[in-house]
Formats: structure tokens, sequence, C-alpha cells
């Protein structure tokens, strides 16, 4: 382990002298590091040495001890936080939402953000949330003042322990002045995206431990009508995949939900690149390095920028998330299951990408009659509402020209695939869509699978762009 540091060490020292490309180099390295070298291979006195060294020494001292203190990515960082406002956690919550908020030159929308977060949420949400906001600027009679807006506005929620505010005091920051101007910019944005990335890095690290996921927000931002039930319903349907992260806002880091697990790691990663990039890339980097390689976004939107101005020198930005809806209880449910299609998939458009809320589309060549796509569910489902859509804006006559939705029971297997044996007609395709609701009222039994039927050869290819589906 000490010739780790070493290497480190002297890492450190060439990164003034590399390009912005070494970045990578580094990053694959210290992930790789970390995958392959276990608590156990950590040396006791190694460890006691990270820990006895201070972390209030200056600039190049402090920062050697920051590479250090990251070579275990999966404990936590050693910061002593000040609670603001709070009461103690009594119990972990489903999901935490985090918030970082600095003073502006303009403007301040904090307030509002936290009256939306608890005002969209139904008293059930409430139960399993919490809200946790990270007053990150050194200004302390700024700090003063909005705890004293916070509690007297919040108050009941920071006494029913959904709400905590706190601060990680300055000493603990790394170096924020003279860093790197990668990308050419200016000293003073450097320093304000440095901070941020830091700002972040310690708000993950608190909030690890405090429940299941992780959500993260801006200060200026709106949430739509239960979004909490939607996360939940978009979770259950992705059961038994793999994710690192997921997108419920396509604007910079508004929604990104992480497993709490991956927290520490993440929070690590921030505060090791911390002056490299915006936190933006660097999450962007996070999740490929654990193996995501597309992005995994919803829509509708579950929250969206409502700012004026920048939280930078208090600039204009009026970016708005066009995919956002305020009402989200639309989201299906879409339980989980396995598909099965005998169409000529093209390229990488495979079956399951029409049955989610993600931005993709199942796409095959053109399909001939009898072709199907198969939907089987885990287990016997109770459905309420179905909603197929075939073709895009671009590709309008991709739809499916000629078809039909049937319900099934009886799963067997069938050409090395479950399908059911027994078959109810719902009705046809109109114009490339199909949609019926109160299905549970028209079929008399728990539905095991879901077909797509096609009843006539056509010369256009298909694509499925979404399949629906609403439980009792």
């Amino acid at each position: 382990m000490k010739h780790i540091f070493e290497i480190l060490d002297k890492m450190r020292c060439l990164r003034k002298r590399s390009t912005v490309s070494f970045l990578g180099v580094l990053v694959v390295f210290l992930l790789f590091m970390n995958l392959y070298i276990e608590d156990s291979y950590v040396l006791e006195g190694d460890k006691q040495l990270i820990r006895e060294t201070s972390t209030h020494q200056l600039n190049s001292e402090r920062y050697v001890h920051t590479f250090k203190d990251l070579s275990n990515f999966s404990g936590a960082i050693n910061v002593t936080y000040r609670y603001l406002a709070s009461t103690p956690l009594q119990r972990k919550r489903f999901l935490t939402i985090g918030l970082s908020s600095v003073k502006r030159k303009k403007g301040n929308y904090l307030l509002e953000t936290i009256k939306s977060i608890f005002e969209q949420s139904s008293y059930e949400e409430l139960k399993e949330i919490s809200v946790v906001v990270h007053l990150a600027d050194f200004n302390s009679s700024w700090r003063e003042a909005m705890v004293q807006d916070i509690t007297q506005k919040f108050a009941h929620h920071i006494i029913a322990g959904r709400l905590i505010v706190i601060h990680a005091p300055e000493e603990y920051y790394p170096i924020l002045d003279g860093l790197k101007r990668n990308y050419n910019d200016p000293e003073d944005r450097v320093r304000f995206r440095s901070k941020q990335n830091v700002d972040y890095a310690f708000l993950l690290n608190f909030c690890a431990n405090t429940s299941d996921y992780y959500v993260m927000l801006e200060d200026d931002v709106r949430c739509s009508k239960n979004f909490l039930t939607a996360i939940k319903k978009v979770i259950t349907s992705l059961e038994g995949t793999y994710w690192v992260t997921l997108e419920f806002s396509k604007l910079g880091y508004i929604g990104k939900l992480y497993h709490s697990h991956d927290l520490p790691r993440l929070a690590h990663f921030l505060l090791m690149f911390y002056q490299e990039m915006p936190c933006d890339w660097l999450l962007t980097h996070f999740r490929g390095l654990l193996a995501q390689k597309n992005v995994i976004r919803f829509k509708p939107s579950l929250f969206q920028h409502m700012g004026y101005y920048s939280s930078y020198k208090g600039t204009e930005n009026k970016l708005k998330d066009d995919d956002f809806e305020e009402e989200s209880s639309d989201i299906p449910d879409n339980p989980p299951a396995s598909l099965y299609t005998n169409m000529n998939v093209f390229e990488n458009y495979e079956a399951s990408k029409a049955y989610s809320n993600v931005d993709e589309y199942f796409w095959g060549k053109p399909p001939s009659i009898g072709d199907v796509f198969v939907i089987v569910f885990e287990n016997p489902t109770v459905i309420k509402k179905i909603k197929v859509n075939t073709g895009t804006e671009d590709r309008q006559n991709d739809i499916l020209h000629h078809g039909v939705v049937d319900v099934g029971k009886n799963v067997i297997l069938f050409k090395q695939s479950r399908q059911c044996d027994t078959y109810i007609r719902l009705g046809e395709f109109k114009n490339g869509n199909f949609e019926m609701s109160d299905v549970n009222q028209k079929i008399p039994f728990d539905i095991q699978c879901m077909r797509i039927y096609v009843t006539k050869t056509q010369k256009e290819w298909l694509i499925i762009r979404s399949i629906s589906i609403w439980t009792s």
C-alpha cells in the first residue's frame, strides 16, 4: 500500500504538466485499484496513518492527503459536519433528496424548491423521503439567515426528521485558488465549478446511509406531482437489471438517481477530480466507468429547472426541460417480465427497449404475417390499461399497419421461449397505435402474457416506441 501511495504522489506531480487526457488514465487506474484491492489487503498501520494525517494542513500537503485518503473508494470521507437544523433520523428512508445551495448574486430559489418537494408529495410519500440541504456558502451571515427562513417555513418537516440542513466547514475543502484552467475557463469560473464539485461530494458523503436511493437536485427546481411514486414504478420495472444512474430530467445534474451504496464512491470520485471539469461531466464519466454505457433517461421528466439567474455570477439561465410534466401519475407500472420476438431485430434496438419509459425503442425489419412480440410477466397480473405506440416523428411510416393485441394464460415452453397456450383477443391497432382501458373488467383471469400479433405482411420496417401497462 505504501508503494501505491508513492505512485499516487508521483502521479499528482505529473498532473500539473499533463494534458486533460491524463484524467482518463488516472480514473481508470483508480477504479481498477478499487475493484481489485479489498479492504483486507490494506494494512491496519497504513489505515491508521491515513486517519491520523491532518486534513487541516495547507495547500499541497492537504492535497496529497486527499489522494491518499481516496485509495479506499468505499469508505466515508472524514468530515465533521455542522448540523444547522435537524432532529435525529429515526429510520432509514426509501429516498433521500440532496440539495446544495450557495448565496446567489441575484434571486434565491431554495425555499421554493423545498416547498415544491413537500407539496408535490402525498402524506404516504412523505413517510419515505428525507431532504438534505447542504448550505455550502462560506458566508456565515447568509447561512444563518437561510436557516432562520427554513426553520420558520418548514419547522414541522424538521421535527418529523424529513428535513436536515447541514454545512461542511471550509477547513475541510481542498485548495480552490490557482487551479488548472482546463477548457480555457477564467479563474473565477474554475474556482466556482471546482468548489461546487466538493460541495456535492460532501453532500453525497453525508447521505450515504440515510436511504436506499438518492436523487440529486439543484436548488432551483420544481417537482412533478407524486414524483416519488413515479420513481418507485421505474425502479420496480428495472428489477434484475444493472444500472448506475437513472435520469429523470435531461438538464445538468437535476434528477439523477443513484443507489445509496454507490454514494461513497461517487463522493470520492468528485473530490478526486474536483478541479478537472464541471460536475455533470464527471457524473457522466462515473456512470461509464462503472459499465453503464448508455444513458437511461425516463419520460416524462419529473423535475424542471425554474431559476432565472445562475448561481455563477447571477448570469441569466433560461434552460427548461420540454419533457417535464406537472402531473406524473400517468407513468405506467410495467411489471417485471421477459420479452420475446421472432422479428428480425435491427442492430441493438432489442425488444426490451420498447417495454420501459426509457427514451429508446424496438426497431425491426419488415414483419410478416404471424410474427409476434410477446411479453411474459413474472407473476400473473391484473391489468387495468394497455397502451402501445409504434413509429416515431422521424419515421412515421414505420408503424404496425395490421396487427392485434392478445392477452393470455397458462405459460408453456414453445420453441425455446416461454409463451402462453391460451389467448383472448383485445383489439386491433389503429393508425399504428393500440389503447384499451378497463382490461381487468373484460378479461376473467389474471394475465400472464401479452402478445402483439402481425395479421398482414408489410414492406415497411417496424418501430415499437413504447408498450405501457397499468396494473390494478
